[in-house]
């Protein structure tokens, strides 16, 4: 990889962070997937007092087929136990397999066992947050007053590991981001402004991933 690419990672992966200061909320909403450090945040953030409950999303999804042994909201929820989050402060949703029905499918839950909520952390990996935030925004059909995001927001090659070397981050990363470009339009997110420095370094990403 040329020297000049390791700047347009970092770039991209910067934009997809918010970088939110986070405020007590009613809810910590963990949008699961396969980073399982994202379950460890989220008890971290539970034990900084920053919300009383934790709700856990996520059934299977596009990289967690066959990984884990129950759903990934089950695994996470698992995780967050042994880390010392008491039962009676967690929530599962088990169903869901995408971001879109992360936000539909937990709101259901929400409203079938009668709890209400009206500011969220919404915990996810780093190069998810925006991509979160956008979801939520557009797909949560009900009133809510502030909505943050949260991540450990960690740099891209500080991120990467054996569980997920390199080009399955990057093409994770890139793919997120076309989704920011592409969903508005399907409704199923709501616009992000794009700096013309990000989608330069992006589409240089994508240009040497496709040679």
């Amino acid at each position: 990889m040329k020297q000049y690419l390791y700047k347009d990672i970092e770039q991209v992966w910067r934009y997809m962070q918010l970088g939110h200061e986070l405020k007590p909320a009613d809810l910590l909403f963990v949008m699961c997937s396969n980073d399982l450090r994202v379950a460890k945040y989220a008890a971290d953030l539970y034990h900084q007092g920053l919300a009383p409950k934790v709700l856990f999303s996520g059934g299977v999804g596009r990289f967690t087929g066959g990984l884990f042994d129950s759903s990934e909201a089950e695994t996470f929820a698992s995780i967050a136990k042994d880390c010392g989050v008491p039962e009676s402060a967690i929530l599962i949703e088990n169903k869901s397999t995408n971001s879109g029905e992360n936000v539909t499918f937990s709101q259901r839950l929400l409203t079938e066992q009668d709890i209400h909520c009206k500011h969220f952390i919404l915990v996810q990996k780093p190069f998810m947050e925006r991509r979160a935030y956008a979801t939520f925004c557009k797909q949560w059909s009900s009133d809510y007053e502030s909505v943050q995001v949260s991540s450990t927001q960690t740099p891209f090659f500080e991120y990467i590991n054996e569980e997920m070397p390199l080009m399955m981050v990057l093409e994770a990363l890139l793919d997120d981001f076309q989704r920011i470009v592409d969903y508005p339009a399907k409704g199923f997110q709501t616009e992000q402004e794009i700096p013309n420095k990000v989608m330069e370094s992006y589409r240089r990403l994508r240009d040497w991933i496709e040679r």
